[in-house]
């Protein structure tokens, strides 16, 4: 009777008091924080140098001067950008040209899973096989570039997302995620008299809501930067994206840009300026992210666990 009141006291006092740790794991866990706060310092002082730089004086920046923290206050680097008419144009085609491609990619890639995911669906094996060779070998930049021009799609809209509507690296993704939902779902469904297309619409995505809007991420990330292959296919000024404006601002000899703006190129460097773009062209991203950040982690490692 003793022993068994011990042993309650002694299993009641392990539940309730906290677990103790070695003291390598303590210093591990020093360790961990340490490096991920210095990792997290190196990767914000670039942003939070050009975010002093943008707000800068033109005699602050040319003299050297600008860390981590304005001089000389001002604001009209990002009057004169938002001004800028290639900048606004480009900004325009860049935000066309993730929605549409977002959407399209995003609904083309889901269709390509879904029926990827059925072990009932004849040669999947080889279907399967297919599509990873894909992601292994490819035609080429100069037979892509003349598939594109004997389809006409060059110096348009289309061939910026066209090419990229399926990704086969986001396919599996959200493939191995409706592996994981049960196949009861399906079974009741098809009782009722539903059919495939109404139980992919109504039964799988509002369930696969994590995967989907992570991978609509990935999407909308890759062509908001992308700007390689806006520099091989296109050559008129309304039709190149935002980071393809940023490329060519950079490598444009130091001032250009101001040449034709006398009051800009007296108050204003090409420094400051370059920053304040980069950081107008950063901001919707960031924007948008934190809304999808909730189903980031969750649907990369529930749609990458099963292979």
């Amino acid at each position: 009777m003793n022993q068994n009141h011990a042993l309650r006291t002694e299993n009641g006092a392990g539940l309730s008091g906290t677990i103790k740790t070695s003291f390598g794991e303590r210093c591990f866990a020093a360790f961990n924080y340490f490096f991920f706060i210095l990792m997290g310092i190196t990767t914000l002082v670039p942003f939070v140098n050009l975010i002093a730089k943008s707000l800068s004086s033109e005699e602050a920046v040319i003299s050297g001067r600008v860390g981590l923290l304005p001089v000389g206050v001002q604001f009209e680097t990002y009057g004169y950008v938002l001004q800028n008419s290639m900048f606004l144009t480009s900004l325009k085609t860049s935000v066309l040209l993730t929605v549409i491609g977002t959407i399209l990619s995003l609904t083309m890639t889901t269709i390509t899973a879904y029926p990827l995911s059925k072990v009932r669906l004849r040669g999947r094996k080889w279907l399967l096989l297919m599509f990873v060779f894909t992601m292994l070998f490819s035609g080429g930049l100069i037979p892509t570039y003349l598939l594109m021009h004997n389809l006409n799609l060059l110096n348009t809209l289309a061939v910026l997302f066209l090419p990229a509507m399926v990704n086969v690296f986001n396919m599996l993704i959200i493939k191995n995620y409706f592996e994981g939902l049960p196949d009861s779902l399906e079974e009741s469904a098809k009782l009722d008299g539903a059919g495939n297309i109404r139980i992919l619409i109504y039964i799988i995505l509002p369930l696969s809501l994590p995967v989907l809007a992570t991978i609509a991420l990935f999407f909308a990330v890759a062509f908001w930067n992308d700007f390689f292959a806006a520099m091989i296919y296109i050559t008129s000024p309304e039709l190149k994206p935002l980071q393809l404006y940023l490329k060519e601002l950079f490598v444009s000899t130091s001032g250009d840009f101001l040449k034709n703006n006398v009051d800009a190129a007296i108050n204003m460097t090409s420094q400051s300026i370059q920053a304040s773009s980069i950081l107008l062209a950063t901001l919707p991203i960031l924007i948008v992210y934190p809304f999808l950040q909730k189903y980031f982690v969750k649907g990369v490692l529930v749609g990458s666990v099963k292979g």
